[in-house]
């Protein structure tokens, strides 16, 4: 997929086309507007190299101050917008200023590029790669999308938590580890110890809380990602409820903690009880999400 432009009132044409973006894993993600477009994956200490295809309309000579193509990696805050925070930049000069006439096309090459952080686009906030194209006044863009692979945690021990309402209920839960990759399976168990109040039903979620920025300026947005009853009906004591969830269905994205101390996205677990009363007892319990090939 090209990424083809018209310059209005320019008379010329630009394309950027990345080498083997046909062969390369596409992503669908949300641009402007809500608007979906799918984009190449691309992983850290990749090359990123291509062409750029300047055409000149109606065959008219075109006098331009030099060609120049830069690889930009960026934090946009949406409260900050003025502000983009830039963590890689990369500059080549296509061609030195002078007149076209006809239609050219320049190579470019990136080589070896370091690429820290994940693409993430958030609530309010985005981290993205791009390509940008210069020509006179004009630019042009052209998003990429970078995954970062993790090598799996050594130590993955259970989760074991106790919640309780003194002489009323006291409940165990444990999932089977506290990190998991984005395909995995949550697999637990919740015991009834003690139940003395009418319980209606159970439900587990997850939930990503994103923070950005730093404090006074620190905001916090949640979101659940998916819910679930886990029980409907009111528990005896002894009684033991499984759990087993399947993440891969689900829009995740790695845990990111201090990302250029600009942003944070954590997932966490969160058991709620309802009774009859409508009365929720919940407890919450943070897990890491984690990318592997």
């Amino acid at each position: 997929m090209a990424s083809f432009f018209n310059f209005s009132g320019a008379p010329v044409e630009i394309e950027i086309k990345l080498a083997g973006e046909d062969d390369r894993r596409q992503v669908e993600v949300k641009g402007e507007k809500d608007k979906r477009e799918m984009c190449p994956v691309f992983y850290d200490g990749e090359s990123v190299t291509g062409q750029v295809n300047v055409r000149v309309k109606d065959g008219r000579k075109f006098q331009h101050d030099g060609i120049r193509i830069e690889l930009i990696g960026s934090i946009e805050l949406f409260y900050d917008r003025g502000n983009h925070y830039e963590f890689v930049s990369l500059s080549q000069e296509l061609a030195s200023a002078g007149e076209m006439r006809q239609a050219q096309t320049f190579d470019f090459v990136f080589k070896n590029v370091e690429k820290q952080y994940e693409s993430y686009s958030g609530i309010n906030v985005k981290l993205r790669y791009y390509l940008r194209v210069s020509l006179n006044r004009t630019a042009k863009e052209r998003e990429i999308w970078v995954h970062s692979y993790r090598m799996p945690p050594e130590a993955n021990t259970s989760i074991k938590m106790e919640v309780g309402i003194e002489d009323c209920l006291h409940i165990e839960f444990e999932y089977n580890k506290a990190k998991y990759h984005l395909k995995d399976v949550i697999v637990g168990k919740i015991y009834f110890l003690l139940v003395r109040i009418k319980i209606k039903h159970m439900e587990l979620s997850i939930i990503r809380r994103e923070t950005t920025g730093s404090p006074p300026n620190q905001y916090n947005e949640s979101e659940t990602i998916t819910k679930f009853e886990i029980m409907d009906g009111a528990p005896v004591r002894g009684e033991t409820i499984p759990i087993r969830l399947f993440l891969g269905g689900f829009e995740l994205t790695p845990t990111f903690r201090d990302v250029n101390k600009k942003f944070s996205t954590r997932y966490y677990l969160n058991l709620v009880l309802i009774d009859e009363e409508n009365r929720r007892y919940f407890k919450q319990q943070e897990i890491t999400v984690f990318r592997i090939p």
